[in-house]
């Protein structure tokens, strides 16, 4: 059986979409317009504050219950999961994550490239980490970009993050954790480009591995129109390969 493409875009708040990609709306009615035609979304806003309970329960209420949600851990608890205080930090910003049940899809926490590699506060992280708990980590210094880093997160089953961006060449796809994370964050792709990392995960798809890929925000939505394109690429891959 295939494993599951979640493809999305960061974000999904942008009244500009219309009409390229929502029609004409009112903001509260995005999210469920959104899911109608991509089946997760990567949050935005939980990186800069803790999400409230009663919005976690709104959004929940605007998507099917095979949506997922991918939700950027908050700033601030990522850098102090990161350190010290690792066990007290993570009980506090993994709470409100909890809310989203079966539909969490994963935590990304993002480690930013001021912070170097550092082997003894990235164990801590790893071992104070619910194992309940879908985590991704995105390590933005080169420094962490190393085998033994790589083991240690799968030790852990937690899933490293690739990102494709412009100021660098694409990065591998290897798997770590449970599933593959992919952010493609260069201002553009053509088809031919959307392809090409379409046809780098098939094989993890057909493996059984389901993958997260989210498209940057743009201002008009053609990165959602993206996403929609390349969800049905795959999927039209895999169903000819199946047949």
């Amino acid at each position: 059986m295939s494993g599951c493409l979640y493809v999305g875009t960061s974000g999904f708040a942008y009244p500009d979409w219309a009409p390229r990609f929502y029609p004409a709306a009112r903001p509260a009615e995005l999210l469920r317009l959104y899911a109608a035609r991509l089946p997760a979304v990567e949050l935005n806003n939980t990186f800069y504050q803790q999400p409230r309970p009663e919005r976690v329960s709104a959004w929940l209420a605007q998507v099917p219950h095979d949506f997922r949600f991918a939700v950027k851990a908050q700033r601030g608890g990522s850098l102090r999961a990161l350190g010290a205080a690792a066990e007290q930090t993570i009980g506090w910003l993994t709470a409100p994550y909890r809310l989203f049940g079966e539909r969490l899809g994963a935590v990304l926490l993002r480690v930013p490239g001021n912070v170097r590699r550092d082997d003894e506060r990235l164990g801590a992280l790893l071992e104070a980490w619910p194992r309940d708990l879908p985590l991704v980590v995105e390590f933005q210094h080169a420094s962490w970009h190393d085998d033994e880093v790589r083991a240690a997160l799968s030790a852990h089953a937690a899933a490293l993050c690739a990102t494709d961006s412009d100021e660098a060449p694409p990065p591998d796809l290897r798997l770590s954790g449970q599933f593959l994370y992919l952010r493609l964050r260069r201002a553009a792709y053509s088809a031919a480009e959307l392809e090409a990392w379409a046809t780098r995960l098939l094989p993890f798809l057909e493996d059984g591995r389901d993958a997260y890929v989210f498209l940057r925000h743009d201002a008009t939505g053609e990165s959602a129109l993206r996403a929609v394109w390349l969800r049905k690429f795959v999927a039209e891959r895999l169903n000819s390969r199946d047949a």
